[in-house]
């Protein structure tokens, strides 16, 4: 058997004759040859531990959200179920669960919640799902509003670029958390009477709405830059030599060099959007009982009946927050290596 030969300065290492032997970095070099660079994004984001740990965590909160209602059907139960009318016998005068740790069971597997007694697993299930929708919808809009306004921009220059400078910087100015809480009640108002009860879907509008007309800027500016440095390449020019129109120039030259950015921002914006959207909840403002969200049981979890009799309450919404916010933030990390190795943590 041929013992193992150290050679200085190689790559990665190659077995020959039951032996590993480093191999040369041509011959590494000349295994990346025809690759894309989406195929090489992809084996360096695989290599990335952290990264492909965080993808599983993410992908199973979307999995989790999308499939509650299956799951509370198997589970047997729904968040609607006001169980303190139906079994009062498992709470006390007050509301509270009569069991230890908010009446957590083999029947109830995360408890009771104090007052209404909800279920607080399928709660949370379609909380996840809810505020997850809603997040999702929002980061998809201003991500294409963003790309169209963004690349509009630096490709056009001249009087567009003044005008969609100057509109994003307005729009800057604006503190974000305030606007969303002064402008909510403001938006629904548009479409309810406030003596009326305002329907779910009102207020889900109004949440995706009032997050994408402040949420779109920061993307715009960075695609506006990354474009007006590759309007000035020599295979731009070579394009508007060759007679191709903007839309054409845009759509084949310019979006495929800018992906690395799309990809990296929305990663960062989505958690941006599930807290904001959470926050607004908290404060009355968002999506209010009985439909359930993360962020209204956040609000919950502040009453003083809760605060009081059952503080395990907010260990379930909370800790899973937590730990989605996390991952997907490790994630944003990850892609953003995977597409610029230079890049270290």
């Amino acid at each position: 058997m041929t013992s193992p030969i150290d050679i200085e300065g190689g790559g990665t290492s190659v077995v020959v004759d039951g032996d590993q032997q480093p191999k040369s970095k041509p011959e590494e070099a000349k295994q990346l040859e025809g690759r894309s660079p989406g195929q090489l994004m992809w084996i360096r984001f695989k290599r990335d531990r952290t990264g492909v740990i965080s993808a599983y965590v993410v992908i199973f909160f979307f999995v989790v959200g999308l499939a509650a209602p299956l799951i509370a059907k198997l589970y047997g139960k729904d968040p609607y179920t006001v169980f303190a009318d139906e079994r009062p016998e498992l709470f006390d005068s007050a509301g509270v669960p009569l069991q230890p740790n908010g009446g957590i069971s083999g029947e109830f597997w995360f408890g009771l919640e104090p007052g209404n007694g909800y279920d607080v697993f399928t709660k949370l299930l379609y909380g996840i799902r809810n505020s997850l929708m809603i997040s999702l919808a929002v980061t998809v809009a201003t991500v294409l509003t963003g790309i169209v306004l963004g690349v509009a921009a630096g490709y056009l220059g001249g009087k567009p670029d003044q005008l969609i400078s100057r509109v994003i910087d307005f729009l800057l100015a604006f503190p974000a958390q305030l606007f969303f809480i002064a402008s909510m009640p403001v938006v629904v108002s548009l479409f309810v009477s406030p003596r009326d009860e305002t329907p779910v879907y009102v207020r889900v509008v109004a949440l995706i709405a009032v997050q994408w007309v402040l949420g779109w800027m920061s993307l715009a500016r960075i695609l506006r830059g990354t474009t007006l440095a590759l309007r000035e390449r020599e295979f731009i020019e070579a394009a508007k030599v060759s007679g191709a129109s903007p839309v054409r120039i845009i759509r084949k030259e310019i979006l495929p060099n800018v992906v690395t950015p799309i990809l990296v921002q929305s990663t960062y914006m989505l958690p941006n959007f599930v807290t904001a959207e959470a926050g607004l909840s908290f404060l009355g403002v968002g999506i209010v009982e009985p439909t359930p969200d993360w962020g209204q049981m956040f609000s919950k979890a502040s009453t003083e009946l809760v605060m009081q009799n059952d503080i395990t309450y907010m260990f379930f919404p909370g800790i899973s927050m937590i730990i989605f916010i996390v991952a997907f933030n490790l994630l944003g990390d990850s892609v953003r290596d995977a597409f610029d190795p230079k890049t270290a943590r």
